[in-house]
């Protein structure tokens, strides 16, 4: 199977519906294979004057003004989503895109936004373990039949949401901890989706889920797994310096030179060494990539991945 390549944008750092409308339409026309975002309530580091567009409004529109890239949230923290709400949502929102709605789920990380918005933020021990019984719950709520669970945290009881779609979203679970969480996402995931890892440690954490399959008593050999991965690239070395800054002055944690990018494992280069190491990223068994665009109103990078990238990848297939 090619590498499916996508979009993907953290959409509490300025989304408005202009920049929204006009991602979903370069995504959409450029042929990409979809267009993810984050799920927050304000600026991660710093800046909660930046526009954060409601996750699901944003996705609702998605349903019906494109006809044909997948989409959802990268991902869904469940420390402020209820899991029976967040299943509602998953289905009207998937009903009305005929199927396209991928649901990623996470255990939820920003203590920042908990405390700002006065949301608990447990121990991670309690948060993991609302996201096994979270992602227990979903699964069981689009069976389509009455489900009962007896669990600590999303207890049901002769369960059942309707209207169910016909093609029920998928279920993607987000996150890289060895022990819990890939545990978790071999029970539960139709999909696997990590970031911020090297191609070593995701073939090593790789290994680790089938481990942990073969513990819970499913094969994931064939379960599909996503990276999200940060990018900048251009036609010259002029273009990839001026995105560099402009992503370093957008989100100032990220690395500042292209060695300090390829040792976090991330995309830098024109086109070519972009395909060359998306390649890489293919043979280790990544089954498509929501490729991470800083600065949301540079929909030329998209274009060129459009036009540059993703062919050379659909003409492999």
């Amino acid at each position: 199977m090619p590498l499916d390549i996508s979009i993907m944008i953290e959409g509490q750092e300025g989304l408005t519906w202009p920049r929204w409308e006009r991602l979903a339409a370069t995504v959409e026309d450029g042929g990409l294979h979809g267009l993810y975002r984050s799920d927050h309530l304000t600026g991660l580091f710093g800046h909660p004057e930046r526009a954060s567009l409601d996750t699901w409004a944003s996705l609702d529109w998605l349903a019906t003004a494109t006809r044909r890239i997948r989409f959802g949230p990268l991902v869904c923290p469940l420390t402020f989503h209820h899991p029976a709400i967040l299943a509602k949502h998953a289905h009207a929102v998937a009903e009305r895109s005929a199927g396209r709605l991928d649901l990623g789920i996470g255990a939820g990380w920003h203590e920042g936004e908990h405390r700002m918005f006065g949301i608990p933020f447990p121990p991670l021990k309690e948060r993991l373990d609302r996201l096994e019984c979270g992602a227990r719950a979903i699964v069981a709520l689009r069976s389509g039949t009455p489900a009962t669970l007896e669990q600590p945290y999303y207890p049901l009881i002769d369960a059942q949401t309707s209207p169910r779609p016909a093609t029920p979203p998928r279920l993607i679970i987000g996150g890289r901890g060895a022990k819990r969480t890939l545990r978790i996402v071999a029970a539960f995931a139709d999909e696997w989706n990590v970031t911020r890892v090297t191609v070593a440690e995701y073939a090593e954490r790789r290994r680790g889920l089938e481990v942990h399959g073969r513990a819970v008593g499913r094969d994931v050999s064939r379960l599909p797994s996503s990276l999200m991965l940060p990018f900048i690239t251009g036609e010259n070395d002029r273009d990839i310096g001026r995105r560099l800054a402009t992503a370093t002055a957008l989100f100032p944690r990220i690395p500042t030179d292209e060695a300090g990018w390829r040792a976090a494992g991330f995309l830098f280069g024109r086109p070519d060494r972009i395909v060359e190491d998306l390649r890489e990223w293919e043979r280790a068994g990544v089954s498509r990539v929501m490729l991470q665009l800083f600065d949301m109103d540079d929909v030329d990078a998209i274009g060129l991945m459009a036009r540059e990238v993703a062919p050379r990848f659909r003409a492999r297939s």
